[in-house]
């Protein structure tokens, strides 16, 4: 008996201790959230401001790195810096930090879902549509991630997602690494097409963002060939 009610007192702590992370958590979502709608600063300004302060230089690519793998924690969208590292540091450099930053920045978001899921997925178990959904992305992490990179669903959930269902890390982390790379080259080379500020209107090179678009269809014809050849897999399973 003792030992059994140590064992559910440690679970209840873990349990209130989670609570308290989460409310803290909340409360900095939502004072960020508060700041921005008094403040008038969107995520757009944001990364405008952002572009402004750090304006290409060696400190600006560390605070650019460091607010890349912070900004999940106050669901700032990773589109804007994104697009705001192509601006920065021009196609290659940004295109480089942004692989690394939202990779690592994926693999922080997705330890946090997997920290306050843990205990959680019991509840998962069965058969419906969450419970088969689940074991696909157990069964088949690395094609499933990889679909859902490509077809640009919000970044921090899918993370999160896969951090609270626990699949596993590493094809995880493949699955984002590749599904990713359409969507950020595009998003980085949009932001690398704008030349300007000036005016109200930014000065745009229309060949670099012709190149933006075309790579956004590439990454939506891909999700076809990826799903044709898993169906053609199930197929000849059957």
């Amino acid at each position: 008996m003792g030992a059994k009610r140590a064992v559910e007192d440690s679970a209840a702590r873990r349990w209130w201790h989670k609570i308290a992370v989460g409310l803290l958590w909340l409360g900095l979502i939502v004072g960020y959230q508060v700041w921005a709608i008094q403040s008038g600063i969107g995520p757009t300004e944001a990364a405008r401001r952002v572009v402004d302060s750090l304006d290409g230089t060696i400190i600006g690519i560390a605070i650019f790195l460091a607010l890349y793998l912070l900004r999940p924690l106050v669901l700032f969208p990773a589109t804007g810096l994104t697009v705001a590292a192509g601006f920065l540091f021009g196609p290659w450099l940004g295109l480089a930090l942004v692989v690394i930053a939202a990779n690592a920045s994926a693999m922080i978001t997705y330890a946090v879902g997997r920290w306050f899921g843990s205990g959680t997925t019991r509840t998962l178990n069965g058969d419906g549509r969450l419970a088969r959904y689940r074991a696909r992305l157990h069964e088949r992490t690395f094609e499933t991630v990889l679909i859902m990179r490509l077809v640009l669903l919000p970044y921090d959930v899918v993370s999160y997602l896969a951090g609270v269902l626990r699949v596993a890390p590493l094809p995880f982390l493949a699955g984002t690494a590749v599904g990713s790379v359409p969507g950020t080259v595009a998003f980085v080379l949009f932001g690398a097409s704008i030349e300007s500020f000036d005016g109200a209107v930014p000065s745009i090179n229309p060949w670099t963002l012709l190149a933006s678009v075309a790579l956004l269809g590439v990454s939506l014809a891909l999700v076809r060939v990826v799903r044709r050849r898993e169906g053609a897999g199930d197929d000849d399973g059957e």
